[in-house]
């Protein structure tokens, strides 16, 4: 059976608008556009700043003074992103299962961005199939309701959307960028993971090392086929 492939990608627009960033107001924008023989032809900045406005300084489309500051706050809460509150869902839950236990006492550190773990599961349907994946836990917790999980002991399982999924009985191979991780295939080591915020690299390859500021524990549970757990440390620049 032909395995299909998926990749996420962010939407171009988003990368190029970076550049958004470094303009406080619609009026420096325009200025990055004037030429020098504007200013020197027709003496008047404002002058020039009609002629950019008008698009006839700029490669692609000039954008409108609205345009303008809705794509810059846009930008702006992509690449800095405000801190909200947080409920540690999983305090004061009875926690029994090893799994739920050990992804409780990581919970709070993925949440304020310390550590930033994948989990892979490897578990099996009733009907026998495998179903596995690497799952980026901190996003999974700002995305998903995580209270069935530690109060009720739903079981985690890898969905289509995670940083890896393999389906056996539909054939289904997939990887998608995540918050903080994004996967790349090396020719030699083979799946990897790239932290979005430091760079770092880590490897679940079981016969290499994690890599990096990252360390690796295997958590045994009844309820659970395989679980390996990724702890990577996010060194972030000051």
């Amino acid at each position: 059976m032909a395995m299909a492939e998926k990749k996420n990608e962010y939407p171009p627009g988003v990368e190029a608008d970076r550049r958004l960033l470094q303009f406080e107001t619609w009026e420096d924008y325009l200025d990055s556009l004037i030429e020098i023989a504007d200013l020197r032809n027709l003496r008047s900045v404002d002058s020039a700043r009609t002629i950019a406005a008008l698009g006839y300084r700029a490669n692609g489309d000039t954008l409108t003074e609205k345009e303008f500051y809705a794509r810059r706050k846009v930008i702006h809460n992509i690449v800095f992103p405000v801190s909200k509150p947080y409920v540690l869902v999983s305090e004061g839950a009875n926690v029994e299962d090893p799994f739920n236990r050990e992804l409780a006492v990581r919970e709070r550190a993925n949440r304020v961005g310390i550590l930033q773990s994948v989990i892979f599961i490897r578990h099996f349907t009733k009907g026998g199939f495998e179903i596995s994946g690497y799952i980026d836990y901190a996003h999974r917790l700002i995305s998903e309701d995580w209270a069935p999980f530690f109060r009720s002991n739903k079981m985690l399982w890898p969905r289509d959307n995670d940083l890896g999924y393999y389906h056996w009985r539909h054939g289904t191979v997939r990887s998608n960028i995540s918050r903080n991780y994004k996967p790349v295939m090396d020719p030699e080591r083979g799946l990897l993971f790239q932290n979005r915020h430091d760079h770092k690299i880590i490897c679940p390859d079981p016969q290499q090392e994690p890599g990096q500021n990252t360390s690796k524990q295997r958590i045994y549970s009844p309820r659970y086929t395989q679980i390996e757990i990724y702890d990577h440390v996010v060194r972030r620049k000051s």
